[in-house]
């Protein structure tokens, strides 16, 4: 059953990988030319951050300003909104792939279920897993798209239509 097949199965071994300091707009070439939208970044073979287009989209996006409130006639800035601001200003202005990844993210391993990956893509609302070996060195990936490659195999296969 697929749910219970250890994610090495599924994985892929071909990874596009970046390091931190690499360029953020070389980065953006080569996910484009990988046609995916995020890759782990590594550093001494262990992931220390993620990049995804979504990272890389601010830098279109419009800044918004901090939210000010006028009170008694007094200016005061929210404190969530100017760092909100601050952060998104960072990201703007950055030039490093470590300045954009994303440093909070879920790894699994290669003999964690496939339920397992797709339940922590699901709750994560991540598209994609890296795949680490007991030493937290990067072995593989997992995508939404390998699991549902192998749900239409599964599906289409001959045992299924007996089944």
């Amino acid at each position: 059953m697929l749910r219970e097949k250890p994610v090495e199965e599924l994985m892929t071994k071909d990874v596009l990988v970046f390091a931190p300091s690499d360029r953020v707009d070389d980065a953006m070439r080569s996910l484009l030319r990988r046609d995916v939208d995020a890759a782990p970044v590594v550093e001494n073979g262990e992931v220390v951050g993620m990049l995804s287009t979504a990272d890389l989209i601010v830098e279109e996006a419009s800044l918004h300003l901090p939210t000010v409130i006028a009170l008694l006639g007094a200016y005061i800035e929210l404190p969530s909104s100017k760092k909100k601001f601050d952060r998104d200003l960072e990201k703007a202005f950055g030039a490093t792939v470590g300045e954009h990844m994303s440093t909070e993210f879920e790894v699994v391993s290669p003999e964690d279920s496939v339920e397992y990956a797709a339940t922590i893509m699901h709750d994560q609302g991540v598209d994609r897993l890296p795949v680490v070996d007991d030493d937290g060195q990067l072995i593989g990936i997992i995508a939404r798209g390998d699991i549902v490659r192998a749900i239409v195999r599964e599906f289409d296969s001959p045992e299924s239509a007996n089944g």
